[in-house]
């Protein structure tokens, strides 16, 4: 029997509320009972959810992205930047280049071809935001460690693309050095974070101008919407980073409209059960399949990232002059790897044809342990700094 979209998206929700549920009893965050649930209704798994669903559930996912990093954006206020300084760029820039760097001498150390070490270097140093968020809003983090936490997930993106496109370069220089713009190769990273940036904040203009003429909560909330699905909409059709783009408006938009706090409360009032599709979803996407091809080279990049993450965000928090709970527990909170690692992993895959079944295997089995236990690790280290409280 074939059942219609709307039918699946009523699934992706009962899923999430059930293990949502489920996992409380083990004092999980609600984003792992998610991921757990999709898993387990997924293609790969009992395939309750079928793969040919999997393709037009995307748009569901782009969405919810886009309100993620809207949402990021809006905590980059001019007034915040400039009472924590540049801490949160400090310990960004050295926990994304700490890890790549961990993780491109461990493998070429281990015999592990330089092309291949390079790109997987580059791509460890992603994060995702959007489990780290679903943590901090479950449980109403508050304090220095997440405060700075939200800014360096903000950044971290950024700074990933930007060390891939440099790996990226030097790869295609090696393997095709005849065929092969390096300038090209070095600027497009460039033009495409500059590019996403400046079009959110062009956006953020409209958007501001805008809210002049529509003052009912209801009517900006459809704004709101309008705003990021024309964000996201304009990253996919130009190919620039829709993560960038959207965080760029939010960004911006809070600092020229007096507006944004309301904006975004009325957002996050809409976006729960977004949420809880996102992540069903992106557990449905992992292949538990898929571990046993992890081999050496997985184990190595699971185990060396998170070291580089760890010493590279202290080492930031130390120079940068953070709190003593920052250095601490900062690191921790960095784990979780999904979506811009997963589409490097697909641009490296078509780079390196040769190695496109291992960087996917090394790359989607991490993502699948670090998704699973990052929200956990992140609800512990931020319960250890003080700022969730015992009780939640």
């Amino acid at each position: 029997m074939t059942f219609s979209t709307l039918f699946y998206l009523a699934l992706l929700l009962f899923s999430g509320l059930f293990f949502g549920r489920a996992v409380k009893f083990i004092k999980l965050p609600n984003v792992t009972g998610y991921l757990i649930g999709g898993l387990l209704i997924g293609p790969y798994c009992l395939g309750i959810l079928p793969m040919e669903m999997m393709e037009d559930l995307n748009l569901v996912s782009e969405a919810a992205l886009g309100f993620i990093a809207f949402i990021i954006g809006g905590e980059f206020k001019f007034s915040y930047l400039k009472k924590v300084g540049i801490t949160p760029i400090i310990i960004a820039l050295l926990e994304a280049a700490t890890a790549s760097i961990c993780v491109f001498i461990t493998l070429v150390i281990f015999g592990f071809g330089f092309p291949l070490a390079l790109l997987l270097g580059a791509i460890a140093a992603a994060t995702a935001p959007a489990a780290t968020i679903m943590v901090v809003n479950q449980y109403k983090a508050k304090g220095p460690v997440t405060d700075t936490l939200l800014s360096v997930v903000a950044i971290d993106d950024a700074v990933a693309l930007i060390l891939y496109g440099f790996a990226s370069a030097i790869v295609s220089t090696i393997t095709n050095p005849s065929e092969t713009s390096v300038l090209m190769l070095l600027l497009k990273p460039m033009i495409e974070i500059i590019g996403s940036l400046l079009i959110g904040i062009i956006l953020a203009v409209a958007f501001a101008w805008l809210l002049k003429f529509f003052k009912k909560g209801s009517n900006r909330l459809v704004l709101s919407c309008a705003f990021v699905f024309l964000g996201a909409g304009i990253a996919t059709t130009l190919g620039l980073s829709g993560l960038l783009l959207c965080m760029g408006m939010g960004a911006a938009l809070v600092n020229i409209s007096a507006s944004t706090p309301e904006i975004m409360k009325q957002v996050d009032g809409f976006t729960p059960p977004l949420f809880v599709m996102f992540f069903v979803i992106s557990g449905a996407e992992l292949n538990i399949g898929i571990l046993p091809q992890i081999g050496v080279i997985g184990v190595i990049y699971v185990i060396t990232r998170i070291f580089g993450k760890i010493s590279g965000a202290y080492l930031g928090a130390v120079i940068g002059k953070a709190d003593s709970t920052v250095k601490k527990y900062i690191g921790f909170t960095l784990m979780p790897q999904a979506g811009v690692a997963i589409g490097l992993s697909l641009v490296a895959a078509q780079q390196l044809p040769q190695y496109g079944d291992t960087i996917r295997a090394v790359v989607l089995c991490a993502t699948l342990i670090y998704e699973l236990t990052g929200p956990a690790i992140t609800k512990i280290a931020l319960t250890k700094a003080g700022e969730i409280k015992a009780y939640e």
